[in-house]
């Protein structure tokens, strides 16, 4: 048997469902199947047919979203942050306007998962490829944008850089492992500019790292002998 997530998209059922003015949440929710995978069908079936949108908006006996001036001016500030500090907007911000549009993004990403999204906001959001599924990605930058605060904190404290093996203690553990591992994105080339240029604004030197404690290298007329360096 062809499971759900199997058929080929647009799934009729779906959007009869969806025609008849039923929410993708709600038609997940009776089906059995996933929120994205019932938004992806209906995203193909409103590509395909221009009137459905407003078939379902009919049915629904709710008008499409307006948009003000003032969503406009969200959204373009959205795409400016994004395309100049490569990240979104963290909730937790000390900035009152960065968590305002973190807010205004959770809002779009909630009314395009329920097929709401004024087309307007949707087609000037495709420059940001991926921006609907940012949830885990939103996560993820918080809690690196919070081991950069932390390691800021620790080397304000006067600590030498911390290690991530034979460590003392476990935050030095925690901020050496994740140290090493954006040195080694660095060496590597997949560090995100964005991110390399908060490191060395926070903390110059990161890349280098610690020079006391290290083996002195031997002098080659020293016959072995430790060398000064």
């Amino acid at each position: 048997m062809t499971s759900r997530s199997q058929r080929r998209a647009p799934d009729a059922e779906w959007v009869l469902m969806y025609r008849k003015g039923l929410t993708p949440a709600r038609i997940a929710g009776l089906v059995k199947a996933s929120p994205s995978l019932v938004t992806y069908h209906l995203s193909i079936a409103r590509e395909q047919d221009s009137e459905l949108r407003g078939a379902h908006d009919a049915a629904a006996g709710e008008p499409r979203a307006r948009v003000t001036a003032r969503t406009v001016q969200q959204m373009n500030d959205l795409i400016a942050m994004v395309q100049a500090e490569g990240r979104y907007p963290s909730s937790r911000a000390g900035e009152v306007a960065e968590r305002a549009l973190a807010a205004w993004l959770q809002r779009r990403r909630r009314d395009a998962a329920e097929g709401r999204l004024a087309p307007a906001v949707r087609d000037g959001l495709a420059c940001l490829p991926g921006w609907q599924d940012g949830q885990r990605a939103a996560t993820n930058e918080e809690r690196w944008q919070q081991r950069l605060a932390e390691l800021t904190a620790y080397r304000a404290a006067g600590q030498d850089w911390p290690r991530h093996k034979n460590t003392v203690t476990d935050t030095e553990h925690d901020l050496g492992v994740w140290l090493h591992t954006q040195r080694y994105k660095l060496r590597r080339g997949e560090l995100d500019p964005a991110k390399e240029t908060a490191l060395n604004a926070a903390v110059p030197g990161w890349s280098a790292g610690r020079t006391r404690g290290r083996k002195a290298r031997p002098s080659p007329d020293s016959h072995g002998e430790p060398g000064l360096d």
